[in-house]
Order: C-alpha cells, then structure tokens, then sequence
C-alpha cells in the first residue's frame, strides 16, 4: 500500500470520493456536502488554521485505488489544557482491513508525536464539535442528520483495538413533536411565561447582528466556566456562523429569552437539512441548488435539528428549559409542518441535561464515541470529567 499526503487535485479528489465506494451499497448513508468538508481544510474559511495546522492523507492499494483517508491536527489553544498534549485524527474512512486502518493511525500518530503530542482523540473535527464528531457505535438503522457523522460497525473495532479508549459519548434524542409532555413543564413555563421581565422572541433575519451579539454573550456565559479548554466566542463568529446558515433558517425555530432586556437563553434550531441533501449527491452546485429547493418547496424536511440550546448559569434551575421547549412545541404544533426534532449534542458528562432531555419523553437515536488514545500506553487513561 501506498500513502500519498494530500496535496493536489487527484489527492484532494480521492480523499472526497472515497466514501462513495465504501458506502454504495448502505441504503443510511447520506454523503456529506463537499463543499462542508473542503471548507475544514481551507485557511481562508477555517479559523482554526490562526492556532494550528493540518494534514490529511489518501491509502492506496497495490493497484491504485484509494482504501483509505485519515486527518492529524492540532488547535494549539487546546493542545495544552489537557493532561498530556492532545491532538486529533478525523475524516477517517477505510476498508474493512485492520492492516489499513492501523496504517493510517500510526501515520497519524507520528505526525502528531512530531509536533509534541503526546495522544491524539478522534474521530474529531478541525473545528466545531457540532459537526464532524465521534464515531458511530449506534443507530445504524436510520440516515444520520446534516453534518453527523456516520460509519460502518467494523471502524469501531480499529480503534478500540488500536488502543483507543472511550472518553466519552455524545448523544442523540428524537421525539415526536405531537408528543404530549409531562404536566409540570407547562405549569413552569406558564409560571415563567407571567413572571415579570420575561419576554421570548424568534430570530429574525433583518436583525441578524444584535440575535449574533446575544447568541454571544448567552455562549461565553453558559460555558465559560464548564469546560477547561473552552474557546470565547466572538461576535464575528458567531456572526459568520449565523451568515452561513441564513439561507436554511426557519425563524421560528431559534428562539431567544430575554428578563429586563437582557439575553438569558436561547435554542437553536434548523430543519433537518439531509432529509434534502439526500437528493444532491454532496454536490450543492446548480444542479444541487435545484433539487435542493424544489425537494424544499415539496415540503420534504419533516424533521427539525436541535443544534444547541444555551442558559446564562444565573438563570438555571428557574425553568427555562422548560419554557424554550414548550415555547417551540407550541410553535411547532400550530403550523403542524414538522413530525418530529433530533435534540443533539448531549455529551454523556451532562447527566442533568440528560435528565431535562429524558424527562421530557425523548429517546436515544444515536451514540457516538469520542476517543482518545494516549501515546505512553503506561499512562493512566481518564475519561472526561462530570459536569456537576
């Protein structure tokens, strides 16, 4: 087998296409935008390339033809806040033979080794952990949602006999938007709902830099002192961020609660974009734009994609999650568009907001596991810390 370091366009071909021959027989699988993926590997629309650098790699087999991909990087603003220095691996796809994959990671491994790391996790995203994240090990029997990842059974064996350990799952829930919710949520919310100084809005697109400023201040102070590694968000992030996703917003899905003027919640939510996507091919040019729109305008997208909802540390415990919930279920319920909403990104160290989730009658759809394989196999391995 051949390694080639991607660098031009064939490589860069490759390293696209090869899940198509990989998944070409999965009914599931729904292939990720092109565009999305280049984009992680571009400085000019990847912050990340400011605090680090990348490399990604295409496996050959003796006859030409790619049998693997695999990506090293390293954020160094997060590098360092670990235990031991702690790159990551990503965009891993590879036949069904150990003997590759165990060739992609010890690539990985060295370049990383290299550069002072001393673990790697993976699979991870050069970028947000929304998107591109963890790997698979269930909910093979449904298509993943827009920007998920999804992989057959047999990766989870390469990593784990590799010696990757779980250092934690993030979850997936689904429930029926005409689902009937427990009592109290609605005796909260409309205790909250008549409290004084509380108003609630949706985002409107006209005002997309103040909804960017208070996305903002709610983000930095909700997790600014829950993860050690956590990054600030900037106005200009947050704004580039709502920029790119204005043309699938559906207003009335982001919702913002504001007490005396100042913004103390919000969830974000989108259409469930590959419901759509599923139609283009990853191709999102003319052709893809065409589909995507006439699939749109046949109502197609049923489901809704929780991206994340936030809550200042002040205002928690007060029933604010009970009023964002029941504020988008009666939203929902009156325009009787969408059947049900995917609630994600829930990392299995957040027991109380896996409680909030459960409670609410959602069901596990997918686990993924993020991992973390330490290069000094004596090391005590720890999983992540529990969020109190």
């Amino acid at each position: 087998m051949q390694l080639v370091e991607v660098k031009d366009k064939k490589s860069r071909r490759d390293f696209i296409r090869l899940p198509g021959a990989i998944y070409k027989d999965d009914p599931n699988w729904i292939p990720h935008l092109e565009r999305d993926i280049e984009a992680v590997f571009d400085p000019g629309q990847n912050p990340q390339f400011l605090s680090g650098e990348v490399c990604r790699w295409v496996l050959y087999n003796d006859n030409g033809k790619a049998a693997g991909r695999i990506a090293a990087f390293i954020n160094t603003n997060i590098a360092y806040t670990f235990k031991q220095p702690t790159g990551g691996v990503g965009f891993f796809e590879c036949i069904n033979d150990r003997k590759a994959a165990f060739t992609l990671f010890d690539t990985c491994k060295k370049w990383l080794s290299e550069r002072g790391m001393k673990a790697m996790d993976g699979p991870v995203n050069f970028g947000e952990k929304e998107r591109f994240w963890g790997l698979l090990v269930d909910g093979f029997d449904k298509p993943p949602p827009y920007l998920m990842n999804y992989n057959p059974p047999y990766y989870r064996e390469f990593f784990e006999k590799y010696g990757f350990g779980n250092y934690y799952n993030q979850l997936v829930y689904r429930i029926n938007t005409n689902a009937v919710l427990p009592p109290i949520l609605e005796k909260k919310y409309q205790r909250l709902t008549m409290t004084q100084g509380y108003s609630f809005e949706h985002l409107k697109l006209k005002k997309l830099d103040k909804y960017a400023e208070d996305f903002m201040c709610i983000y930095n102070e909700a997790w600014g002192n829950v993860h050690k590694n956590f990054q600030p968000m900037t106005k200009e992030r947050a704004l580039q961020t709502f920029s790119k996703m204005k043309d699938v917003f559906d207003e009335e899905l982001i919702l913002f609660i504001y007490h005396k003027d100042r913004p103390v919640a919000f969830l974000i939510s989108i259409p469930e974009l590959n419901e759509l996507f599923r139609y283009v091919n990853g191709k999102l040019n003319l052709l893809g734009k065409l589909k995507f729109m006439y699939y749109r305008f046949l109502g197609k997208c049923r489901t809704i994609y929780g991206l994340v909802f936030g809550i200042v540390p002040e205002y928690q415990n007060r029933g604010l999650e009970s009023a964002l919930i029941m504020s988008l279920k009666n939203t929902v319920s009156a325009r009787n568009r969408y059947k049900q909403m995917y609630i994600t990104w829930l990392g299995d160290f957040n027991p109380k907001m896996i409680r909030i989730v459960e409670h609410i009658g959602s069901k596990k759809a997918f686990t993924l596991t993020t991992y973390r394989k330490l290069f000094d196999e004596t090391a005590d391995f720890e999983r992540h810390p529990v969020i109190d």
